[in-house]
C-alpha cells in the first residue's frame, strides 16, 4: 500500500495487479497481470506463482509534481523469470499509469520445484519498496533457495538494493569491490518488510527466520547479515538440493536454540563483523513480515514504536502467532525495550503490510483479502 496526501491509496495485490482507491472509497484497477480483465492496462509477461508476483508499491517523495509510481513484479520478459522494479507515470485523473521504465530487472526468481523437501516456485522472493528520508529507493529480495545466492557479491537475491529514481546505484552504498554497486547489504534470506527509524532515519529490517528466529535489524551501508545456507559452512555436511536453510529438517523434533546452533539466522562465527539483530522474536520463526513505525499524539505511548506484522506459522506450518507487535526500538537500533502484542477487535490473519495513512490510522492487509483500518482507543 502506497497513499498520497489527501488519502488516495494504491495497492497490490500479488495475482491481480495494481489498483488505487479513491478517498470516496472507489476502486480501480489500473494495472492488471498478463491476461486479466478489469484493469485500465495489463502488461505482458508479468505473473504470479508462489510467493512471487505483484508485490512491493511505492510513491515518489515528489509525487505531486512527477506522478511516479514504483512497482515490484515477476516477469517472465526474460526466461525464466526474474523480478522487476519498474517505474510508470499515474494519470492526472489517477485512472491510469503508463511509460513504464524498467529500474532493475535482473532479481532472481525462483522458477521450478528443485529436490528441496520445501518451497515451490517462487519462493524466497523478497519484495518490499520504500522511499528513505534519504530520497533513494530501497528494495528488499529473497535468496530463491539458492545456496550460494545471500553472500554473492553479484547475484542480487539475499539483499537489500538502494537506488536513485533512474536506477542507479545510490551514493554512499559502500558495496565492496567485486559487489553490484546496487546492493546496500547482502547476507539476508528473505527481507520482507523495511522502515526507517524516526528519530534517526535509519533504515530497519524485518526478516523472516528458517525453523527459529525471526529479526529486526539495523541496515548499515556496506553491511552483512551472515545468512549463509552452504553446504559445508560452520560444520555442516550435505544439504538436500545443496542448500542448508532448513536443517535440520522441521519434523525432527529439536528445540529452537539447537537449530539455531545448527543454521544460525546470523552467522557471527563465519561473519564476526555481522550486522546483529535487536529482536529474534524469543528465537521462533512466525513468518515476519512487515513493518513500520507508528508516529503521532495520537497513539499515546506507541508513538514512535515500530509495528511488525506476523503471518502465524508454527512448528510443522500450523497457524500461530498470527498477531502485530508493537516494539519499542531503541534509537541507535542495537535492542528493543517493550514488545507488546496489540489487541485487534478482528479475526487474525497472515498480516502481510502494514502502512501508516495520512489520517494517521494504521492500514494492515493480510492474505485472507482484507485491508483494516485500524485506529487507537
Amino acid at each position: 500500500m502506497a497513499f498520497m496526501d489527501d488519502g488516495t491509496m494504491f495497492f497490490t495485490e500479488k495475482c491481480e495487479g495494481l489498483s488505487v482507491m479513491m478517498p470516496s472509497g472507489e476502486v480501480h484497477g489500473l494495472l492488471g497481470m498478463d491476461g486479466l480483465e478489469g484493469y485500465a492496462d495489463t502488461a505482458e509477461g508479468l505473473f504470479c506463482e508462489g510467493q512471487a508476483g505483484m508485490n512491493g508499491v511505492a510513491l515518489d517523495p515528489d509525487f505531486a509534481d512527477n506522478h511516479y509510481i514504483y512497482v515490484y513484479s515477476a516477469s517472465r520478459e526474460t526466461a525464466p523469470g526474474t523480478n522487476r522494479v519498474m517505474r510508470f507515470v499515474v494519470a492526472d485523473d489517477l485512472m491510469s499509469v503508463s511509460d513504464r521504465t524498467d529500474l532493475i530487472d535482473d532479481i532472481p526468481y525462483k522458477p521450478e520445484a528443485t529436490d528441496q523437501p520445501f518451497g515451490g516456485p517462487g519462493a524466497h522472493n523478497g519484495g518490499r519498496l520504500r522511499f528513505g528520508p534519504d530520497g533513494y529507493l530501497y528494495v528488499t529480495t529473497g535468496d530463491t533457495h539458492r545456496a550460494e545466492v545471500p553472500q554473492s557479491p553479484t547475484e542480487l537475491g539475499g539483499k537489500v538494493l538502494r537506488i536513485d529514481r533512474d536506477g542507479a546505484p545510490a551514493d554512499g552504498n559502500d558495496a565492496a569491490e567485486g559487489f553490484d554497486p546496487r546492493i546496500f547489504t547482502y547476507g539476508h534470506r528473505n527481507v520482507q518488510g523495511i522502515t526507517f527509524h524516526p528519530e534517526t532515519g535509519q533504515p530497519i529490517a524485518a526478516e523472516h527466520g528458517p525453523w527459529h528466529s525471526d529479526e529486526i535489524t539495523a541496515l548499515v551501508a556496506g553491511g552483512n547479515a551472515g545468512w549463509d545456507p552452504r553446504p559445508d559452512m560452520a560444520g555442516r555436511g550435505e544439504c538436500p538440493d545443496g542448500y542448508c536453510g532448513y536443517e535440520p529438517h522441521q519434523m525432527e523434533e529439536m528445540d529452537p536454540a539447537e537449530r539455531a546452533e545448527y543454521m544460525p539466522m546470523t552467522d557471527t562465527e563465519t561473519y564476526p563483523d555481522a550486522m546483529l539483530p535487536a529482536w529474534d522474536n524469543n528465537g521462533l520463526s512466525q513468518g515476519t513480515s512487515t513493518i513500520t513505525f507508528l508516529e503521532g499524539d495520537q497513539w499515546g505511548d506507541w508513538n514512535g514504536r515500530a509495528v511488525v506484522g506476523l503471518m502465524g506459522i508454527g512448528f510443522g506450518g500450523t497457524p500461530v502467532g498470527q498477531r502485530i507487535d508493537v516494539i519499542e526500538i531503541a534509537e541507535d537500533g542495537a535492542s528493543v525495550g517493550e514488545v507488546t502484542e496489540m489487541e485487534l477487535p478482528i479475526e487474525a490473519g497472515r498480516f502481510r503490510s502494514l502502512v501508516q495513512g495520512p489520517d494517521g490510522s494504521l492500514y494492515a492487509a493480510v492474505d485472507e483479502g482484507f485491508i483494516y483500518r485500524i485506529t487507537p482507543e
